[in-house]
């Protein structure tokens, strides 16, 4: 147990609060508890290791439905007496098969509404598992690769117009026509948003290695 450890504050029963989140999305996924003991195990083994009060043991996250959960970083809030730990997940949070545990609203307050490229990327999926009567997405996969390709080359060819033509919402309109289609795309072929991600954060340490090497 290092010094920013042995600092941390631990109630009554030697518990702290672990607030588990998304590393891509940042979507709160889950609320556990770790002692000391699951604290270490978890940053020796980079995955989320927790206490469980009910049963009074250490219980690994994954260690049965393979779900495990890569930690990225362990985080404690300023009196240090809980911690946001974000995770890279193999699969869903919940037990009940979703990926968060945190499902059920009891209130909103009505002034904005979410929205996620993941979100958006999970319903795209669902039309292509589970077709829908009348769903657009659903055609686009019912007609297969040929049409979703097509779409995609329109797409990109009407935000070239509208790019070319200086106008700035008939851009924005047409650049959100092209994503949606590629979404269906990366759907099809299996792709997911992190794997996009995970390579866009490969050309990121790529351009900045680049940059060093132009200042020096």
């Amino acid at each position: 147990m290092n010094q920013d450890e042995m600092q941390l504050k631990f109630d009554a029963d030697g518990l702290i609060p672990a607030i588990i989140q998304d590393y891509y999305t940042k979507q709160v996924l889950t609320l556990a508890y770790m002692n000391r003991e699951s604290l270490s195990v978890s940053m020796k083994e980079g995955k989320t290791c927790f206490w469980s009060r009910s049963r009074k043991t250490l219980w690994r996250k994954g260690e049965t439905s393979g779900n495990y959960q890569h930690i990225v970083s362990i985080t404690a809030d300023c009196d240090r007496d809980a911690l946001v730990i974000e995770v890279v997940k193999d699969g869903p949070a919940c037990h009940l098969g979703t990926q968060s545990c945190f499902n059920d609203k009891i209130y909103d307050g009505g002034i904005r509404k979410d929205f996620s490229i993941d979100g958006l990327y999970e319903l795209i999926e669902g039309r292509k598992t589970d077709e829908k009567e009348g769903s657009y997405t659903s055609y686009l996969f019912e007609k297969g690769m040929d049409k979703i390709l097509k779409k995609v080359g329109e797409e990109s060819t009407e935000v070239v117009i509208a790019g070319k033509g200086g106008a700035k919402d008939e851009t924005i309109f047409e650049i959100s026509d092209l994503t949606y289609h590629v979404l269906v795309l990366m759907a099809e072929m299996g792709i997911s948003i992190n794997d996009v991600r995970d390579e866009l954060a490969k050309r990121h340490v790529i351009d900045h290695k680049v940059k060093q090497e132009k200042m020096q």
